[in-house]
């Protein structure tokens, strides 16, 4: 079963010819439609309850307010039962024609977990637009060390296993391929169609580019030191205990065998604090390894992912 997972608010003038175009596109096969209605105050919600009612293979999710596209996009990916996720936007600028030749590409090459669309040819003409999602998108490449040209394009197809384990708060949902990435899925990108939005409005402003700075520092932090917290608060600790303690002692050095006054001398201030926050430090690398083992050990979540045997050449 392909689930087609999409977060939408206010998107009444959309939703019909989304539901539509998604059933043209995969009605040869096995799915289902999960229509994450994020808290619109329009009267979205209204005509997906309408169109789930002569259409089985819709599924609508109501939430009682707007949490956000990432907290959406986790309710759908909880209540997929598809072997492929598939997301998309609501606003009908992807193409939901592209779907099948993506998943004909997922079929026949079993090593990939994760399809990552690029809007090769975008369609919005705004620089406003263009210049910081240009920008973004090399700055995560760099930072993540994924490197895709589009991170901010919704039509990406992931096996269920990759996105099964993952939890999306804030904007993490644009980073899902780097999250996935760190536990070893094989992410390919391939260019999509992209067209300019018809009818409604953007839900996108500057305000989203801060917070995205915020959930980057955040991932980094996830890729890196999530199985090793101790290096990184151990690292940085041991450096500034170890500068302390050669401040202390070159001072303690100075008094008791110089017989000099260090009691008002900021260095010895400067020393006692540097010993302290590389303690505190320290003891916090060693919590967050237990807080690791915490996590992962007693509920089983896996720290690596498995896939299926390569094929014989045969």
């Amino acid at each position: 079963m392909i689930s087609v997972v999409v977060p939408v608010y206010n998107e009444q003038e959309n939703v019909v010819e989304l539901v539509g175009q998604v059933a043209a596109a995969l009605a040869p096969r096995e799915f289902e439609l999960i229509v994450i209605d994020d808290g619109s105050r329009d009267d979205t919600a209204e005509r997906l309850a309408e169109l789930a009612q002569t259409r089985e293979w819709l599924r609508p999710l109501f939430l009682i307010r707007n949490y956000g596209q990432s907290a959406a996009l986790q309710a759908g990916f909880d209540a997929a039962r598809g072997e492929v996720i598939v997301t998309l936007d609501g606003d009908l600028q992807n193409d939901p024609a592209d779907i099948p030749e993506l998943l004909r590409l997922l079929e026949n090459h079993p090593d990939i977990d994760v399809i990552s669309g690029w809007r090769k040819e975008r369609q919005d003409h705004a620089l406003s637009r263009k210049i910081p999602s240009a920008i973004a998108n090399f700055v995560i490449s760099r930072v993540t060390g994924v490197q895709l040209h589009d991170y901010g394009c919704a039509l990406k197809l992931y096996r269920a296993q990759v996105v099964r384990d993952l939890k999306v708060y804030g904007e993490l949902h644009r980073f899902i391929p780097a999250l996935a990435a760190d536990v070893g899925a094989k992410i390919v990108e391939v260019p999509v169609r992209h067209r300019a939005r018809q009818r409604g409005e953007s839900k996108y402003g500057i305000d989203r580019t801060f917070r995205v700075i915020l959930d980057l520092l955040w991932v980094k932090f996830l890729m890196r030191f999530l199985h090793r917290p101790l290096q990184a608060f151990g690292g940085f600790g041991l450096a500034l205990l170890t500068v302390g303690f050669f401040i202390l002692a070159w001072l303690s050095f100075e008094k008791l065998a110089l017989g000099e006054d260090i009691g008002g001398r900021p260095l010895l201030l400067l020393g006692a604090l540097l010993c302290l926050i590389g303690v505190q430090l320290l003891a916090t690398g060693l919590l967050g390894e237990l807080l690791t083992r915490i996590y992962h050990e007693p509920q089983g979540r896996p720290q690596y992912l498995l896939r299926p045997a390569p094929r014989s050449k045969r």
